[in-house]
């Protein structure tokens, strides 16, 4: 699965027919409607009604019902682990707790064995990139697809297919087949199924939990991703040294069986279904989210932060082997150091119920800060100090951007909106790393850094400079603060 990834209390209820209805903190548009000046709160249009006894919400306008026990009524507390009230979330994050670390297991198995089959970086680089080529190419238009099918079966399909990929090669490895060719085709054909992939599971964190505790889920569902990446590469390290990669293949395929069975087993508390009202395709999401302030906020500052400061796979190594001249266990330390703080950083992040304007800003201002920190960090010791910093800081402001994006997002552009989010943040990578490379090259790694701080900056004084006025359909929110 790809990585990676976002209220009040209680839900305002959208009901057209009571807008005489007054709420603390909200004022009135020019149509009636409740417009929020505080800073991101519910978004009505993409609020599921909710009955004023229940937390089940109605589905297009259907009657609402009682609660069904699927959701815990809010009390208004804050927490990281709120989202988990929700037993559909509940359901849904285990089988991402099994499935991520299979992901992350395999990936470590793959580098392993095409770098033992070839003895060649640059090949084993070639395998690891082509795998995102078709999200790079075709990515934003499988948002489309996520806008137009039941969300939860979508999820099904793809998970499956993920684990039919993984079965295959494992069984190519257990018959010693497994030919850099064949990792390649299998690599490829996830990279398509990861097109309407990420985009679904994006949205589908909306469906699963209250307005509210979106911001406890996406940040949840952070932590999940980035323990992943420590925990996936230390079981794949050890299962190596004592069996081989073999078994690797065989714990990322039985993996996906969790997260199927999960999928199968929960019932959203809205419906995923296809939106009658989705028209257009990728162009009307472009309009969309262009014309919204909320929206293109979050995905500027991504795509600018993703392209020149998210490349760590590339700085980590030279940082670790050039500059501090340390080996293999000088760059697992960094990259642990680095994990740890995404971890804290997501987590921290759940105890925000209502993201803002100036969270984002702050979130830029940390990761640019502390880029700049680790590139005049000079040891080892100290720079570990500062990734678990960047860490924490560079995960805060992805938590808020994806919660953002989610919140401001009707349901019927939803899958576009978040295919354009994974578009920026993941898409972006390939390129942002033949940058970086190009950058330490000619100037070193430090330089890359201070690259990526800039970035961070720049990003940041967007967002202290654009002023959010309210939406033209008087249905959403904004960004600014009374």
């Amino acid at each position: 699965m790809a990585s990676e990834p976002s209220f009040v209390s209680p839900t305002l209820p959208f009901r057209p027919e009571s807008w005489d209805i007054r709420v603390e903190g909200l004022i009135a548009s020019s149509d009636g409607s409740a417009m929020d000046r505080e800073g991101l709160r519910v978004v009505p249009e993409a609020t599921p009604l909710v009955d004023e006894e229940g937390a089940q919400p109605a589905e297009h306008g259907a009657p609402t019902k009682k609660a069904s026990g699927d959701h815990v009524p809010s009390t208004g507390r804050r927490g990281t682990f709120r989202a988990l009230r929700s037993r559909p979330f509940r359901l849904y994050f285990a089988g991402q707790v099994a499935s991520a670390s299979g992901t992350f297991v395999q990936q470590t198995a793959i580098g392993w064995l095409v770098l033992r089959l070839t003895g060649s970086a640059a090949e084993l680089g070639l395998v690891l990139a082509v795998g995102g080529v078709p999200s790079l190419l075709f990515g934003p238009w499988g948002g489309t697809v996520a806008d137009r099918v039941d969300l939860r079966r979508l999820l099904i399909g793809t998970q499956t297919a993920y684990g039919g990929l993984a079965g295959l090669l494992w069984a190519l490895a257990a018959a010693g087949k497994a030919t850099v060719a064949a990792i390649i085709v299998i690599s490829v054909a996830g990279g398509v199924v990861q097109i309407v992939d990420s985009p679904a599971r994006q949205a589908f964190i909306g469906f699963l939990v209250m307005p509210e505790d979106l911001s406890s889920a996406v940040s949840l569902n952070g932590v999940v991703m980035n323990s992943a990446r420590v925990v996936g590469p230390a079981l794949a390290g050890a299962l190596i040294v004592t069996i081989g990669t073999t078994p690797c293949f065989a714990v990322n395929a039985l993996s996906y069986l969790a997260v199927i069975a999960a999928l199968v087993m929960l019932r959203p508390l809205r419906s995923g279904a296809p939106q009658r009202h989705a028209t257009g395709g990728l162009r009307a999401g472009l309009r969309y989210a262009a014309s919204r302030q909320q929206l293109w906020l979050p995905l500027v500052m991504m795509a600018l932060v993703g392209l020149l400061a998210f490349n760590f796979p590339v700085i980590l190594p030279v940082l670790a082997s050039h500059t501090f001249h340390g080996n293999g266990g000088t760059y697992g330390l960094l990259s642990t150091m680095l994990s740890i703080g995404s971890v804290a950083g997501s987590l921290g992040v759940g105890f925000i119920h209502h993201p803002r304007r100036q969270y984002l800003m702050a979130a830029a201002l940390a990761f640019g800060a502390m880029l700049a920190a680790t590139a005049g960090a000079p040891d080892v010791a100290v720079a570990c100090l500062t990734l678990l910093a960047t860490g924490a800081a560079a995960f805060s402001f992805v938590t808020l951007c994806s919660t953002t994006l989610q919140l401001h997002s009707s349901p019927e552009f939803r899958g576009r909106i978040m295919a354009l989010w994974v578009y920026v943040y993941i898409g972006t990578s390939p390129v942002g790393s033949i940058i970086t490379g190009a950058i330490i090259s000619a100037a070193g790694v430090r330089a890359a850094l201070l690259t990526g701080a800039a970035a961070c900056l720049v990003a940041a004084a967007i967002a202290a400079r654009v002023y959010t006025p309210p939406n033209p359909d008087a249905a959403l929110t904004d960004l600014a603060t009374a």
